[in-house]
């Protein structure tokens, strides 16, 4: 599927910048109210917080004119502003939400995006003054309502990213087409070793949950099929169950060619919907678009479907416990663009809810370095791909905003403020809870 981009409506674009079509991106196109003084302390405690960081700041050209320094060491990265008054003005307005449409409209650049950004992410906690951390709610705004995944709204916060295009995911994935961290030999990783780390995720997650010959697999949260055509080819029967209809399409034609349908269905169901008992169950970086509030559903529905004997393998992106629970009701950026109704969850969250569901954890391995080189191919196939990417429909907004998230959270794992795990899960009265 192409998304449909409508078309430009001339706009006011300050230092020379393209036009900002405000039916897409209304709250890019236009500045966001803010009254002086929250611009004036924006603009004060930024510049208090950047003079203590290892960044340099500065006016700047055109978006994307950034240079690196040409002799001696790269030095810091460098946060250029384009379009100040604006940029502290949308900071003022709406926090970090702000800072993210600002970078969407051009106002601010990087020569090295993903450097800033880890910056930013392992100095997250001291970049407000403590005296004003007490005046973080007038800067947050709480998750909107119609971003609960109930099951109409699970169903329109998967359509909202994964149905986007299947084009567009082709352009930066892997051949093996797998939205999630890979497990690389080595690293730093290459292009050319990126389909075998991904099928290494994909073994380690099946030998977890000890599928092989016979197993009855449930596979929660489809991707585009990659990892049921792996359990088939072992002799599994494999249900896969997904919201997307964009990635249901293509895992079906996948599965297809991989001549393995036959011990495959994929069906277009809501994992809360699913019947039956199964000897596995896998899941993989499904449960952060679950939502705290359905956690207890989600670890409750793993516990009804899970035959005797039975291990769910999950992969999951995890965070801090505290932050976490700073995050957990507020509106970010990456809930309003880019994965809406999603919250990571922690160590301690997915300990507390699998155990009070009756589950188990036994295995336990966390690889957040591999996820960063995951994040860094992604983001350097997006980048050389720009062309083919606006011949889909999506426009240089889109591209500002994509690339900002993949670095974003590239970021996030380089600063440890992310990590991703592998986690196998019995039942606590089985016999192999204790293995």
């Amino acid at each position: 599927m192409t998304v449909s981009v409508p078309s430009a409506v001339p706009l006011v674009a300050a230092s020379g910048r393209p036009p900002v079509d405000p039916e897409r991106w209304p709250d890019v196109a236009r500045l966001p109210r803010a009254s002086g003084l929250r611009t004036a302390i924006a603009r004060r405690v930024l510049a208090r917080a950047f003079a203590r960081l290892p960044l340099r700041t500065g006016p700047g050209g055109p978006p994307g004119s950034v240079p690196r320094p040409t002799t001696g060491e790269a030095g810091p990265p460098t946060l250029t502003l384009n379009d100040p008054a604006a940029f502290h003005r949308r900071i003022g307005a709406d926090g970090l939400i702000g800072f993210g449409e600002s970078y969407m409209a051009g106002e601010w650049d990087s020569d090295d995006l993903v450097g800033l950004l880890t910056v930013l992410a392992a100095h997250v906690d001291d970049l407000v003054p403590a005296p004003l951390h007490r005046l973080r709610g007038a800067w947050v705004r709480r998750r909107p309502a119609r971003d609960r995944n109930t099951l109409d709204g699970a169903r329109d916060n998967i359509h909202r990213h994964y149905d986007l295009s299947n084009d567009l995911f082709a352009r930066f994935l892997d051949p093996s087409m797998t939205y999630s961290s890979a497990v690389f030999d080595t690293l730093p990783a290459t292009p050319g070793e990126f389909t075998p780390a991904q099928h290494r995720k994909i073994d380690r997650l099946l030998d977890l949950a000890g599928v092989g010959p016979g197993t009855r697999l449930l596979e929660i949260g489809t991707g585009w099929g990659e990892l049921a055509v792996r359990a088939a080819s072992r002799g599994a029967d494999v249900l896969t169950v997904t919201l997307s209809e964009e990635q249901r399409a293509l895992a079906l034609r996948r599965i297809a060619d991989a001549g393995v349908a036959h011990r495959v269905s994929v069906e277009l169901l809501d994992y809360r919907q699913v019947q039956g008992r199964y000897d596995a169950v896998v899941s993989v970086e499904m449960i952060e678009a679950v939502g705290a509030e359905y956690w207890p559903t989600y670890f409750a529905t793993l516990r009804r479907l899970l035959a005797p004997g039975g291990a769910v393998a999950l992969q999951a992106i995890t965070m801090p416990h505290e932050r976490m629970l700073r995050t957990a009701r507020t509106h970010t950026w990456i809930s309003k663009y880019v994965f809406p109704g999603g919250l990571i969850p922690s160590r301690d969250a997915l300990a507390r809810e699998s155990t009070a569901a009756g589950l188990g954890i036994t295995h336990d391995t966390g690889f957040g370095a591999h996820y960063a080189e995951t994040l860094r191919l992604w983001r350097e196939a997006f980048v050389q791909e720009s062309a083919a990417v606006g011949a889909l429909g999506f426009d240089r907004v889109f591209h500002r905003m994509w690339e900002l998230y993949l670095a974003y959270s590239e970021a996030g794992f380089r600063a440890h403020y992310l990590d991703v795990r592998q986690l196998r899960l019995v039942a606590t009265d089985s016999p192999g809870a204790t293995r």
